[in-house]
């Protein structure tokens, strides 16, 4: 009685080791989850940001096509451009 006494001590000492062990292992994963849905959140911000980005340049280069196309709109020659600068007493 007392040999199998012992053995399920040792049995339940085991498996007592393995739900810690478990439970750990399931608190570091967590962790490692949290921390990678940070990251994905972070990139999705910086996507966006991107995206606007594009759309930005997007729209630059589609106002310059429709001026140079449709328009007739050129860029002017060096002697062509003229530099006003304002008087220091004027008002703006």
């Amino acid at each position: 009685m007392v040999k199998l006494n012992m053995i399920l001590v040792a049995a339940l000492v085991a498996c007592a080791l393995t739900v810690v062990s478990a439970r750990h292992q399931a608190r570091k994963l967590f962790i490692a989850l949290q921390s990678e849905q940070a990251r994905a959140r972070a990139l999705d911000v910086e996507w966006g940001q991107l995206q606007l980005e594009i759309s930005t340049w997007l729209m630059h280069n589609r106002v310059e096509e429709v001026a140079r196309d449709r328009l007739k709109m050129a860029i002017p020659g060096p002697g062509r451009i003229y530099v006003l600068h304002a008087q220091s007493g004027a008002r703006p």
